[in-house]
C-alpha cells in the first residue's frame, strides 16, 4: 500500500500543454479516495491551474491533491476553498539577468534556431528559468518531431553548464531546458513534498514518462521511490485503475 503517488505531467498525464482529458480527472478524483496525489513538472502555477487544478472534477477531495509547479521549487496546496502557495524559491533579478544572458549567448553560438516559433521561447517563472525551442505554444506534433532523441538540447545543455556553473540545467518535456538553483531536480522536489507532507519516500510511487537515464523523470528513480514507467495518459490511466484496485 502506497500513501502517495506522485506524477509527472506532460506526456503522463495529459499531452504536452494540454489540459486533462475528462477521463484522467476522473481517474484522478478515484485515486484522490485511496491515496494522496502529487503531480511535478516544469511549468509554472498557471499551467498547473489550466491543466489540472480547473479539470478535476467536483467530487475530487482537493485536501490530498499536492501540485508542484517549477520542478518542485513550489508547492500548491489546497485549503479552505482555494489554492495557495506553501513556499516558492525565486531568483534574484541578478541572477535572472545572468541566466538570460547565457541563453542568448548559448542559442547564437550553438546554432538551434528553429525556422518557425509559436510564442515565446525564454520565459521567467521565478524560481526558475525555462527555453522552449519553439515557443510556448508550438503544437505538439511540431514539438514532437524537433528532438526526439535529445540530441540537439544535449549541445545546448553541454554549452549552458559551461556558462552558467552553480545552476541545474535539465531537460525537460519536448522541447525545454529548465535552469534552477544548484541540486534541483524532480529528486529534490520530491524530498522536499516528503518534508511537507509528511510521507516517506518509501511510501510514495513515481509514475513518469521519461524514467530513463538523462530522463528528467529519472531523478525519482534515483532517489529510491518505486516508480511506473509510462507510454502515454493513456497507460497512465490503465495503471491508476490497476492502483484503485489494489488499495481499496
Amino acid at each position: 500500500m502506497k500513501e502517495l503517488i506522485a506524477f509527472d505531467l506532460d506526456g503522463t498525464l495529459a499531452e504536452s500543454k494540454q489540459p486533462l482529458e475528462q477521463d484522467m480527472g476522473d481517474a484522478l478524483a478515484d485515486l484522490l479516495t485511496v491515496a494522496h496525489v502529487a503531480v511535478i513538472s516544469g511549468g509554472d502555477w498557471p499551467q498547473f491551474d489550466k491543466q489540472v487544478a480547473s479539470r478535476l472534477p467536483a467530487r475530487a477531495d482537493l485536501s490530498r491533491l499536492w501540485l508542484m509547479p517549477t520542478t518542485g521549487t513550489k508547492l500548491y496546496t489546497h485549503r479552505d476553498g482555494a489554492w495557495s502557495p506553501v513556499y516558492a524559491e525565486l531568483f534574484d533579478d541578478g541572477q535572472k539577468q545572468q541566466i538570460f544572458k547565457a541563453f542568448d549567448e548559448s542559442l547564437e553560438a550553438t546554432g538551434f534556431v528553429p525556422q518557425e516559433t509559436w510564442g515565446e521561447r525564454i520565459e521567467d517563472r521565478g524560481s526558475q528559468i525555462t527555453f522552449s525551442a519553439l515557443g510556448q505554444q508550438a503544437p505538439v506534433r511540431a514539438k514532437e518531431g524537433w528532438d526526439p532523441d535529445f540530441a540537439k538540447r544535449r549541445i545546448i545543455q553541454a554549452d549552458l553548464r559551461e556558462r552558467l556553473p552553480g545552476l541545474s540545467i535539465n531537460m525537460g518535456g519536448a522541447t525545454s531546458i529548465d535552469i534552477t538553483r544548484e541540486g534541483v531536480d524532480k529528486g529534490y522536489g520530491l524530498k522536499k513534498l516528503r518534508d511537507a507532507s509528511g510521507i516517506a519516500l518509501d511510501a510514495t510511487m513515481f509514475i513518469g514518462d521519461a524514467i530513463f537515464p538523462g530522463g528528467n523523470d529519472y531523478p525519482a528513480k534515483q532517489i529510491g521511490l518505486d516508480t511506473v514507467r509510462v507510454r502515454d495518459p493513456q497507460e497512465t490511466l490503465s495503471v491508476i485503475a490497476a492502483i484503485v484496485a489494489c488499495q481499496k
